[in-house]
């Protein structure tokens, strides 16, 4: 029996392997565990080629291996798989060598791929790259920890990111040996549309975009129009700073977005689907059309899906990252081949949306969970995490913090575990200052707060949201005022200038942002610099309470939170004119330490304000009034003869 048809038996009659020995021969049980990696005939190189993996230099990885194996005559595969998560380590490259476990080393560059697989070919383990061996039925090696009693990955539960750097992402066959597209058949075959909405409802599974909604209700509604043709969404385009978990997901194993995706299309009773992604993400947009093209070829996209009368098909758009069209009605604009501008509501979406037809809308950490809900049931999945917060998150960790990558965890896990039990703890040891967690539309959260569970409710408690994901971790020396600054300018920028709260206000709290991170400079300007923060809260609850989609509604969250919890940090700047992290040029004090300057005169040439007078080999001066705190002084000056104050 071919493989193809080793596969489509098992998706017919949706079997565990262990039931395999009645329909299928010794030798497709075999070709299923190769498949699913459980066995290997000969030794595969796994090497993670994310975009993170790429970044940090798995391409050369890649290359230095197949030198080594040419030049040595092993016959071994290579394969690329996706980010297993843990981008800190990257590039990672896996062994798996016949009758072991395969063994997993990072930060392997190309220079170290020689040594690597010289020691692991004699059966040598070189402990300076070792990060762990996967557990399975092979043997073991001796002395190795499992991956997964890896202090990042022990406290994680992963249910979205469970292929992703473990499968090829770009071989469905991997995909359906590990049960893939299994649940798909069983919803389409076993259940009616109104059930599946109901099991999804049931499961407690909330929007991973952000409003965190529930997704069964979400997709009742739809599922009670009547309409000739309906629509679902998938909704890639991931716009937050810091946020890379749908990235991830697409590049690592795109079968799990496509299956999800489907489940859901039949749930609300629709044939086409679109999955909204960023152009920017060109190797999740190559591994998703790769992965359209063999579902269809296996008969999982098409017109009557394995004799079911179920149609189906799903179309790529890319966007051209506008922030905006994360909002739901901007996207359909974008999609429908217009501007990306929201319209009001209602009608929602699932009555009125694309082309005017009944649409649900989701993003792909939502759409990554459905199979496996359809899979272990709506009580398993309820089982995990909080009365009101169901499932697990997966977090882009990100910014200060020791291990930076994706982290799954159930909700209801703490801050302070994500950032410190996982994420290893704030780099080099400095003090943990705040996170801002929910990308521009969220907010921060203090030390004090490092306990509170995530939630959904939980969150919005103390001034903070979801989000999509994004965990930007700050240490000590971040000067919050700039932290809002930069957020505001992004949403500033981003802004689709429909209505004039959003259009205008975001412009007017950015220039007080930046009147206040900059000297006066006369009297005046002192006092609009200090009306103006007296102004910023009213004209942010403004702006809530009026604009039009939810970029302008929650666009003065990062103000809001940063006036809340580091107001002292805003008087700081406006009475003592000044920033204790030095992070705000324009605020900056210069000054020569007389005893160390030797009157070399670099400073002097390269002082763009002509703000440093003195004679050659004679101390220098700094006239503050001119100085525009740029540092390039500090930067040329070899005796440390200048210091910030």
């Amino acid at each position: 029996m071919t493989t193809n048809n080793i596969l489509r038996d098992f998706l017919i009659n949706n079997l565990l392997i262990a039931d395999n020995s009645k329909k299928f021969s010794l030798e497709d049980v075999k070709t299923l565990k190769i498949l699913r990696r459980e066995k290997t005939e000969k030794p595969v190189i796994y090497i993670g080629a994310g975009t993170c993996g790429l970044g940090a230099g798995a391409a050369k990885t890649k290359a230095a291996a197949e030198k080594v194996i040419q030049q040595n005559g092993y016959d071994a595969e290579i394969i690329e798989i996706g980010c297993i998560g843990l981008c800190a380590y990257e590039p990672i490259m896996d062994i798996q060598l016949p009758g072991l476990n395969r063994i997993s080393f990072s930060n392997v560059y190309e220079n170290d791929v020689e040594d690597i697989l010289k020691n692991i070919f004699e059966l040598n383990v070189p402990k300076a790259y070792i990060l762990g061996q996967f557990p399975s039925e092979n043997k073991s090696w001796e002395n190795v920890e499992s991956i997964y009693e890896h202090p990042f990955f022990k406290p994680q539960k992963r249910i979205v990111l469970q292929n992703c750097g473990i499968i090829n992402p770009v071989k469905i066959e991997e995909y359906i040996a590990r049960g893939g597209y299994a649940n798909y058949l069983k919803a389409i075959k076993n259940h009616s549309s109104e059930e599946i909405c109901d099991i999804v409802e049931k499961s407690g599974l909330r929007g991973r975009g952000g409003g965190g909604f529930p997704t069964g209700k979400k997709w009742k509604f739809a599922s009670k129009e009547k309409n000739d043709q309906k629509y679902i969404i998938c909704n890639a385009d991931e716009g937050d700073p810091g946020a890379f978990m749908d990235r991830a997901v697409i590049e690592g194993d795109p079968h799990r977005l496509i299956e999800g995706m489907a489940i859901g299309a039949y749930a609300i009773g629709a044939t086409k689907a679109y999955v909204y992604i960023r152009a920017e993400y060109p190797l999740a947009i190559e591994r998703l059309k790769i992965a359209i093209k063999q579902a269809t070829e296996y008969g999982l996209i098409g017109k009557n899906i394995f004799e079911t009368g179920v149609d189906f098909e799903i179309k790529i758009k890319m966007g051209a990252g506008a922030f905006v069209c994360g909002e739901e009605t901007a996207l359909i604009q974008s999609i429908e081949g217009k501007r990306g501008m929201p319209r009001p509501r209602p009608p929602f979406p699932a009555v009125s949306g694309l082309f005017g037809k009944p649409t649900i809308i989701n993003n792909v950490e939502t759409f990554a969970n459905v199979a496996e809900i359809i899979k272990n049931g709506y009580e398993w999945y309820s089982s995990i995490g909080t009365e009101g917060s169901k499932g697990t998150k997966v977090f882009a960790l990100s910014g200060n913090v020791k291990l930076t990558g994706l982290v799954e965890v159930p909700m209801g896990t703490t801050i302070r575990e994500v950032i410190f039990k996982i994420g290893g703890g704030i780099n080099f040891d400095k003090k943990f200052k705040a996170v801002q967690i929910g990308g521009p539309s969220g907010g921060c959260i203090t030390e004090q707060n490092l306990d509170i569970k995530i939630d959904y409710d939980s969150l919005i408690k103390v001034g903070a949201m979801m989000g999509s994901g994004g965990l930007v971790v700050m240490d000590e020396d971040t000067c919050m005022v700039d932290v809002a600054k930069f957020f505001m300018d992004f949403i500033q920028r981003e802004s689709c200038g429909k209505c004039i709260p959003c259009r205008e206000g975001t412009k007017r709290m950015l220039e007080i942002l930046e009147s206040i991170t900059k000297k006066p400079m006369n009297e005046n300007e002192a006092l609009e610099r200090f009306n103006g923060i007296i102004q910023l809260e009213r004209m942010a609850q403004v702006i809530k309470d009026t604009s039009l989609c939810g970029l302008g509604q929650t666009a003065p969250n990062p103000v809001l939170s940063t006036l809340k919890w580091f107001k002292n940090e805003y008087e700081e700047h406006i009475f003592e004119r000044k920033c204790s992290a030095n992070i705000c040029t324009e605020l900056r004090t210069f000054n020569i330490v007389v005893d160390k300057c030797t009157g070399c005169h670099a400073c002097v040439k390269k002082c763009p304000t002509g703000a440093i007078i003195g004679s050659p080999k004679t101390p220098h001066f700094i006239i503050e009034d001119k100085c525009i705190g740029c540092g390039t002084c500090e930067t040329v000056c070899k005796f440390d003869a200048i210091i910030v104050k």
